[in-house]
């Protein structure tokens, strides 16, 4: 039992924080799965407790996107096709690509990202949306770029991981128009789906830690519920600002990866 209450206090606070960043800005398992670590289950059963509990929490911030309105259905199925079959191809690189290659190149490309994002101030904002811009863009283009959205970043997801669903974000809001918020909802909607299909998969090869998982669950279903609450009400500036903390954490991991 004292171990027990030991995981969970490591676990259950920052898998709520960890909640709150994913369901505003993604890049959630980068605060949950050096939680799990930490609290000392190996690499294979954090990873999979990380994925169900996840799972569980991404449900109630997706509700919550949908039932405000917050998101986009046809970016959102599109995209999802292209990021189960981009998942794959991700994984099967993964084979063959060193991965410290690609960690360099995203190493190089964050400082980018967040120069871009610093100096275009208006990226995503509410008021830059307009519905003649959205209307330029063809019904037909939509689905084209959404499922390539999904394809690039699905590989992404399958070769490295971490902040797939902030770069989601970034790509529905540069390519599609959206605001910032809407976004947020459209990328939480779209991860959900891989989420829950990683999280079946893991189960099933027994990596899950079932005596942390309610738990945790609870906690990141708290962290999505009041994070969506978060971004839908404080709108893109707050989604922005949340974009810049999980763009320093992906880059302080990175790092960190690369020199050890």
């Amino acid at each position: 039992m004292p171990e027990l209450l030991k995981e969970l206090l490591i676990v259950c606070p920052l898998v709520f924080l960890a909640g709150f960043v994913d369901s505003v800005a993604g890049g959630g398992g980068l605060i949950a799965i050096p939680a799990y670590l930490l609290a000392g289950l190996p690499a294979q059963l954090a990873a999979g407790t990380n994925k169900l509990t996840a799972g569980c929490g991404s449900v109630i911030s997706g509700v919550k996107y949908v039932r405000s309105g917050k998101f986009q259905l046809r970016p959102v199925l599109f995209g999802v096709v292209g990021a189960i079959a981009g998942s794959a191809a991700g994984a099967s690189l993964a084979a063959k690509m060193p991965e410290a290659v690609f960690k360099t190149i995203l190493l190089a490309a964050l400082p980018a990202v967040a120069v871009f994002l610093a100096v275009k101030r208006d990226f995503g904002a509410e008021k830059s949306v307009s519905p003649e811009q959205q209307a330029a863009v063809s019904q037909r283009k939509q689905d084209i770029v959404s499922l390539l959205i999904g394809l690039a970043l699905g590989c992404y997801d399958g070769l490295v991981g971490p902040g797939t669903g902030t770069f989601m974000i970034m790509a529905f809001t540069a390519f599609l128009s959206m605001d910032l918020v809407t976004a947020a909802g459209s990328s939480r909607i779209t991860n959900l789906t891989a989420n829950l299909s990683a999280a079946a998969v893991w189960a099933l090869n027994g990596h899950v830690a079932w005596r942390l998982v309610l738990p945790a669950a609870a906690c990141s279903l708290a962290g999505n519920y009041l994070g969506a609450r978060y971004a839908i009400r404080g709108g893109s500036k707050r989604v922005r600002g949340m974009i810049f903390v999980v763009l320093g954490l992906l880059f302080a991991k990175m790092l960190y990866d690369l020199l050890a």
